[in-house]
């Protein structure tokens, strides 16, 4: 079965903070996940988003001083809760607000995977995924980020299954 965490730029002025609207606007960008990863407003990753956001825990032993802005990228965001009528079968939501999508994507340009791999360790894999498939990850994270960063959009997410 996959599973996957989608990731979605958009304009906070065209966003509904209604999760019936939200989840309506998620699955259209869902359908057309491969002309939006094309044009850098969507991301996905398939079952190991959270082996990429353990990776990027490490960055506390790194920047010690830092308000945790490791968890943005992955889980960063506020839940949006279903209406009472809500189909039960909509996806989870976040949204990660515009100045967030900000700070993620400062995170993903300073922090260094190779640092990151080095205080994990080299048996860090809890997927067997290879260092060269969370670089892959992180490459395409810094990428999204940083192109919803420079466009002032908030970034919403949706868990797909």
């Amino acid at each position: 079965m996959s599973i996957y965490l989608h990731f979605r730029a958009v304009a906070e002025s065209e966003i509904r903070d209604d999760h019936t609207w939200l989840a309506a606007f998620m699955s259209e960008a869902w359908e057309n996940d491969i002309d939006e990863y094309a044009a850098g407003i969507s991301h996905s990753i398939n079952k190991g988003w959270d082996a990429v956001n353990d990776l990027y825990a490490a960055a506390d032993a790194l920047y010690a001083d830092a308000d945790e802005p490791w968890a943005l990228p992955i889980y960063g965001g506020r839940p949006v809760p279903h209406s009472t009528d809500a189909d039960p079968s909509n996806p989870p939501l976040m949204l990660l607000e515009a100045p967030g999508v900000s700070q993620a994507a400062r995170f993903l340009t300073t922090v260094s995977l190779d640092e990151l791999w080095n205080v994990v360790g080299a048996g860090f894999s809890p997927l067997g995924w290879t260092r060269q498939e969370y670089l892959e990850h992180h490459r395409d994270l810094r990428e999204f980020y940083g192109q919803a960063a420079s466009a002032g959009h908030a970034v919403v997410k949706a868990v797909w299954a």
